[in-house]
């Protein structure tokens, strides 16, 4: 399947809001079922911001699929900041004052959900497919998706004295069409 396709398109967009949905109950059962790790408030508190993110992800990709709006991220962005913020310095007082499984695992947890913040919001650090890994290695990171699609759906400026013009919502792109009209 040509991987610019609509129908490849469609297939990858659902493919990764149905595994960050996934990957929620799957971590869990995996750190604190199968591995038996505490179910404390530190821990249950970076996992919750784990899970935000995680979540997060899966409407914007499932937002995308639809070519809905996603302007509403902007203020997400913010509010992020502020819960990974009081997250971080929570579970790291937790584990400076008791250290063990108890807190360890809530840190790191809640500096999971500090790189899918970056992972989302800003740069790219989630290279997956063959494409994305030759980017990787002859340009650099990239910026992810949402940040580019934020920035194609903000007020932008024109010349002084000229009305301001908003550009369109994003969605996947429609493949071009060759027309013998």
């Amino acid at each position: 399947m040509n991987h610019r396709s609509r129908a490849w398109v469609t297939l990858r967009l659902r493919t990764l809001a149905a595994l960050e949905l996934l990957n929620i109950p799957l971590q869990y059962v995996v750190w604190f079922h199968l591995l038996n790790l505490p179910t404390t408030t530190p821990n249950l508190t970076g996992f919750a911001l784990f899970a935000l993110l995680l979540l997060e992800g899966a409407l914007y990709w499932w937002l995308k699929l639809h070519r809905t709006g996603v302007g509403f991220f902007r203020q997400l962005r913010w509010c992020n900041v502020v819960l990974l913020t009081g997250g971080l310095v929570y579970t790291a007082w937790s584990v400076a004052q008791n250290p063990g499984s108890g807190t360890v695992v809530g840190l790191l947890f809640a500096l999971a959900g500090v790189l899918e913040h970056i992972n989302y919001f800003h740069v790219q650090l989630m290279y997956d497919t063959q494409a994305d890994l030759r980017w990787l290695f002859t340009r650099g990171f990239r910026r992810s998706h949402l940040s580019r699609d934020l920035t194609r759906t903000t007020r932008v400026a024109t010349a002084p004295g000229r009305p301001a013009r908003y550009e369109a919502p994003v969605g996947p792109e429609p493949p071009a069409r060759d027309r013998t009209d």
